[in-house]
């Protein structure tokens, strides 16, 4: 292990380089905080030294802050593990200090560690080094005076828009903007840092305090509008969330009273925000996250992963081509192979489409675009397919139709090639059922639009074979999607854990709720939209065919709702031709279509569910907890059946997959938020008044009876995502 220190090397110019080593981003540990404080003592109580160089080890300044001690905090409760960093090294030792110090950046300079920097008298960066305040992405914002100076430095609009939006800036940007001093080659950092230092000391350059500054800053009713507009933003655009508004109302503190008073504020507020649930949840789904990296029996047996040069898609409708884009842009050659030249062109220009819908919004410059789209052939038939080392499998749900792919393409692939498929509910077992190479038999289910949607969901059998799902793990982080290995089942692990959402949706409709307060109050909560709208983005055949793979696994616990027939026959068919629960025109946001009420009336005679044929009287909370309840309630039971490795998998898909509001920490996380005793209590209520669909499994039932947290790793399973 890489030792872990800060060092500190007196030359014959009087400066002392004081370096931070804390591998691979110098991340600010405790011990390196302490190690800081010790050698700027040092610095500036040795009469030889007159100026200071702050740096990081190995072309990195520093990460920021080391946040394994945020989830230090969450588990203990105790704000106490914080160092004082804020006051007691940023302003009294380094910024009030009686020697000027410069900051030296190479590579990054994030959080903690650009606040640092911002204590400094001057900032000398390498070309393309990363500068910014992301902190407000962990549900803290930043805490070593980052509100205070950077808006000092750069301006109050500006520095506004960089913690708000916790994106990094380059050093070009952070020149140009007042942030940096100068950008000089990496070889020359140190030399022209240490220059400056001196420079300082003798009075040659500016002894620059950033908390004095005042210049950027405007006047007092310029302030002020910025700040309005800042949190009529925030209003729009972030639900649920305390840190945005918490920020600005610190920032405006140190505008009104002074820098140093808004550094005192920003401590405290700080800590109160470390405490919240929404910076417990997303420190959470952080680390969960890292953590789906490992999985047992797979990636800790000394196995390399196999290199992914050529992969064939079968399959160009919307998942085929978006997975073919994912590859292609980064720089796999791709063989998309479809049935006929019609469906082929189509597909090739999907593919078009969405490189270019990439280069459109910024997101990809139209040389790698041309680069990408070069690397995608079309094809009829199979004999581009003798050297893939891959085959994806995308065409419609239908079993006979993809058993008879995987019999053909295990005959003409290489032996070493991986058969993959793409399916969202079928069991594995079912599909490789007539093939002979079950250890080379995967789920890679990507989720729409697969270009864009960052998770990958593998899926193994019984009989995949470890370096299989370890090469797939390797082509979903090269393709920049979060690989998670999960256990083979209807559904698999995001699907099944939520084939319950919408129908505890259609279960509340046919009760007599109505279909837009529903919506309102699941987008309230959190989610992008409510299970109506997303019904009728993904359209209703999908709904059909979905429906009837979870009846047929699951009819114990399943609702069959009249009401997706009935829009059919009625000629809807949601966003795909305009007409849904909702009205889709060009340019216009989905309004309620309230000609759609008669239908649920007649979906509402037909299931017969109202007690008394009148509509249940529910609060808005009550909602929520109908629809999302027996998602849990089928979490544990994946949890149960060993499906995925650990239950913090479940979060990082429920985010990723599903986009359940990463604040709130992913599905499970939020349940222990909630209490199992009291989701168990609520089902057993429900299953009583309205059926099985809410029984309680098992599993719930025995964590909530013992006070067993959700979460914690189970004994009795046998794990079928680390066979």
């Amino acid at each position: 292990m890489a030792t872990l220190k800060v060092t500190m090397e007196v030359g014959i110019d009087g400066v002392a380089v004081i370096t931070i080593f804390n591998p691979p981003v110098n991340a600010l540990a405790i011990p390196i905080i302490a190690g800081l404080k010790e050698k700027w003592t040092e610095a500036t109580m040795r009469n030889d030294v007159k100026a200071i160089v702050l740096t990081g080890n190995g072309g990195r300044f520093s990460g920021g802050f080391d946040i394994n001690v945020f989830q230090k905090v969450h588990a203990t409760g105790d704000t106490s593990q914080m160092p004082d960093v804020s006051v007691n090294l940023v302003v009294n030792m380094m910024e009030d200090g009686k020697k000027p110090a410069v900051a030296a950046i190479e590579g990054l300079a994030l959080g903690g560690g650009l606040e640092l920097a911002l204590g400094c008298h001057a900032r000398i960066a390498a070309p393309r080094a990363q500068l910014g305040l992301p902190e407000l992405s962990l549900g803290v914002m930043p805490g070593f005076g980052g509100t205070q100076r950077l808006p000092r430095l750069i301006g109050l609009s500006k520095a506004v828009e960089l913690m708000m939006t916790s994106k990094p800036i380059m050093s070009e940007e952070g020149k140009m903007l007042g942030l940096i001093d100068a950008i000089v080659p990496s070889a020359e950092l140190l030399k022209v840092s240490r220059r400056w230092a001196l420079d300082i000391a003798e009075r040659r350059k500016p002894w620059m305090r950033s908390l004095h500054k005042t210049d950027k800053i405007g006047s007092l009713s310029e302030a002020h509008e910025i700040l309005k507009v800042a949190r009529e933003q925030v209003k729009q655009t972030v639900k649920n969330m305390p840190q945005h508004m918490a920020c600005i109302e610190v920032i405006e503190e140190g505008i009104i009273h002074g820098g140093y008073n808004g550094v005192l504020k920003e401590a405290k507020v700080f800590k109160d925000l470390l405490m919240s649930d929404t910076s417990k949840g997303l420190v959470h789904i952080f680390f969960s996250q890292r953590a789906t990296s490992k999985v047992p029996n797979v990636t800790d047996i000394g196995l390399k992963p196999r290199t992914v040069k050529k992969v064939a898609v079968i399959g160009g409708g919307l998942m085929g081509s978006g997975i073919a884009t994912a590859l292609a842009l980064s720089n796999t050659i791709v063989i998309l192979k479809e049935i006929n030249s019609e469906f082929l062109q189509k597909g090739m220009k999907a593919i078009e489409a969405n490189v270019s819908g990439l280069v459109a919004r910024k997101n990809l410059p139209q040389d790698k675009a041309d680069k990408a789209l070069s690397m995608v052939k079309g094809a009829l038939d199979y004999s581009d397919f003798k050297d893939v080392d891959m085959v994806i499998e995308a065409v419609i749900e239908n079993v006979p139709l993809k058993q008879k792919i995987f019999s053909e393409i295990e005959k003409v692939c290489p032996p070493h090639c991986i058969l993959a498929t793409n399916t969202s509910t079928i069991d594995l077992n079912i599909i490789g059922e007539n093939t002979t190479s079950k250890d080379r038999i995967i789920g890679a289910h990507f989720f729409s639009p697969a270009h864009i949607m960052p998770l990958l969901e593998i899926v193994r059998t019984e009989k995949t074979s470890a370096q299989a799902i370890l090469d797939l793990m390797a082509v979903g982080r090269a393709i920049k999607k979060v690989p998670v290995v999960v256990g083979n089942c209807t559904g698999f692990a995001v699907n099944r854990t939520f084939f319950p959402y919408s129908q505890g949706a259609h279960i509340l409709v046919n009760l007599g709720v109505n279909v837009f307060r529903i919506d309102t109050q699941i987008a309230s909560f959190g989610l992008p939209m409510g299970p109506f709208q997303l019904q009728d983005l993904t359209g209703y055949g999908v709904a059909v065919a979905v429906g009837k793979e979870f009846r047929s696994a699951f009819s114990d616990r399943t609702f069959k709702s009249p009401l997706i027939d009935l829009l059919i026959k009625s000629g809807r068919n949601g966003k795909n031709n305009g007409k849904g629960y909702y009205i889709y025109e060009k340019g216009r946001k989905p309004r309620p279509d309230f000609t759609v009420l008669p239908i649920i009336e007649e979906s509402r005679r037909l299931a017969n569910i109202m007690p008394g044929g009148k509509p249940i009287s529910i609060t808005d909370q009550e909602i929520v907890e109908m629809i999302l309840f027996p998602v849990v309630n089928e979490a544990c039971r994946v949890l149960d059946e060993g499906i995925v490795v650990r239950a913090s998998d479940l979060d990082v898909t429920s985010v990723l997959g599903m986009s359940f509001p990463s604040y709130r920490g992913g599905i499970v996380f939020w349940a222990d938020t909630v209490g199992a005793g009291h989701i168990y209590r609520s089902l057993k209520k429900w299953s009583e008044l309205y059926g099985n669909f809410f029984k309680p499994s098992r599993f719930l039932e025995e964590r909530a009876t013992k006070g067993i947290p959700l979460s914690a790793p189970s004994t009795s399973s046998v794990s079928r995502s680390r066979m």
